[in-house]
C-alpha cells in the first residue's frame, strides 16, 4: 500500500525517525526495519538517501575515536593469528561459494565480509568501496542480522552444554557471532572473564575491516579506465584511532565523537533500508540467503573445533 504524501510531509517523518536512531533501544537491526517499513508504504525522501554512503563512511571514522590504542596492540599479540585465520577463511570459502551457487558477487562479497569480520558495520565498510545497490545492502545486512541474534541466543547454551572454559567461550564467541554488541551480550551472559576476552579478540576482528577494504578495493577496479577506487576513510578510521591515542586530554570529546559515530551508522542503515526495492530484494533469492547460513555454520563449526582442540 502506498500513501500520496508530498515530499515535505515525507521529509518530515524521515527527520522524525532519524531522531529516534539517536535512542540507545533503537539498534541497527531496528532502523533497518524501520526503513524497510516506509519503502514499503512508498515514502521514500530521494534528497537524504543520496548522502547515505557519506553517513556510513563519516560514521566509522567517528567510531575509531573510541578504539584504545594500547588495547589494539596488547590485543594483536594474544588474538591475531585467530582472527587472521578465521577472516581469510571465510572470505576464501564466501567467494567459491559465491561462484558455486551464482550468487551476485556483490551481495557475496558483502555477507563473507560481514560474516568474516564484525556484522553491520563490515558491510558498511565494504559497500563504500565497491557500491552496491541499496537492495544489496538491505539483503546482506537482514542475513547478518538474522543470523547474529539466533548466535546470541544460542551460543551461551552450546558453551555451557559443552562446559567451555571462560577463556574459550570469549574468544569462540569473538569469533563466531556476527555483530560487536552480540558478542559483548554473548560474553557477558557466560561470565565476566568471558566478557573481556571477547570483547578483546573481537576488537583484533574488527580491525580487519582496514585491510579488507583495502584488498578489495584494489580487486574492485574500475574496469573502463583501469583506475583503482581508494578508501580514503579508511586511512581517516587509522587516523582517528593514533589522534585518540596522542591526545588522552580530549578523551571526553573523542568518547561523544565514537558515540555519534554509532548513532550515524544506525541512521544510514535505516536509510538503505529506506531506499531498498522489494523487486530488487526479492530477485536476491534464497541462495544468497544459503551463503550466510553456510558461512556462519563453517566459522562457528571450524573455529570450535580448533579451540576446544587446541585448549
Amino acid at each position: 500500500m502506498k500513501h500520496s504524501l508530498n515530499q515535505k510531509q515525507v521529509s518530515a517523518i524521515y527527520g522524525i525517525v532519524i531522531l529516534f536512531c539517536f535512542l540507545p533501544f533503537i539498534s541497527p537491526a531496528i532502523a533497518l526495519v524501520m526503513g524497510l517499513i516506509l519503502s514499503m508504504l512508498g515514502l521514500k525522501y530521494n534528497k537524504i538517501t543520496k548522502y547515505t554512503s557519506l553517513a556510513l563512511q563519516t560514521s566509522i571514522v567517528l567510531m575509531g575515536f573510541g578504539m584504545n590504542l594500547n588495547q589494539v596492540v596488547s590485543a594483536s599479540k594474544t588474538g591475531f593469528v585467530d582472527t587472521a585465520i578465521s577472516v581469510v577463511l571465510v572470505m576464501s570459502v564466501g567467494f567459491l561459494l559465491t561462484k558455486l551457487l551464482h550468487v551476485d558477487p556483490k551481495i557475496g562479497t558483502l555477507i563473507s565480509a560481514g560474516t568474516a569480520i564484525c556484522g553491520g558495520s563490515a558491510i558498511a565498510a565494504i559497500s563504500s568501496v565497491i557500491n552496491p545497490k541499496s537492495s544489496q545492502i538491505s539483503f546482506s545486512l537482514v542475513v547478518v542480522f538474522i543470523l547474529n541474534g539466533i548466535a546470541l541466543i544460542i551460543s551461551p547454551a552450546i558453551g555451557h552444554y559443552f562446559n567451555l572454559s571462560q577463556e574459550v567461550f570469549g574468544t569462540w564467541a569473538a569469533i563466531a557471532i556476527h555483530d560487536t554488541s552480540s558478542v559483548v551480550g554473548a560474553g557477558a551472559t557466560y561470565g565476566t572473564e568471558a566478557l573481556e576476552v571477547a570483547t578483546t579478540v573481537k576488537l583484533i576482528r574488527a580491525l580487519w575491516i582496514i585491510p579488507l577494504s583495502i584488498v578489495i578495493a584494489l580487486a574492485q577496479k574500475d574496469k573502463k579506465n583501469g583506475k583503482i577506487k581508494i578508501p580514503w576513510f579508511i586511512g581517516l578510521f587509522v587516523a582517528s584511532i593514533i589522534i585518540a591515542y596522542l591526545l588522552p586530554s580530549g578523551q571526553i570529546l573523542f568518547n561523544n565523537l565514537n558515540w555519534l559515530g554509532k548513532r550515524g551508522m544506525v541512521i544510514a542503515i535505516f536509510l538503505i533500508g529506506s531506499n531498498i526495492s522489494l523487486a530488487e530484494a526479492k530477485s536476491a533469492g534464497f541462495r544468497s540467503f544459503a551463503l550466510g547460513i553456510l558461512l556462519w555454520i563453517l566459522v562457528g563449526t571450524v573455529s570450535f573445533i580448533a579451540l576446544t582442540a587446541h585448549f
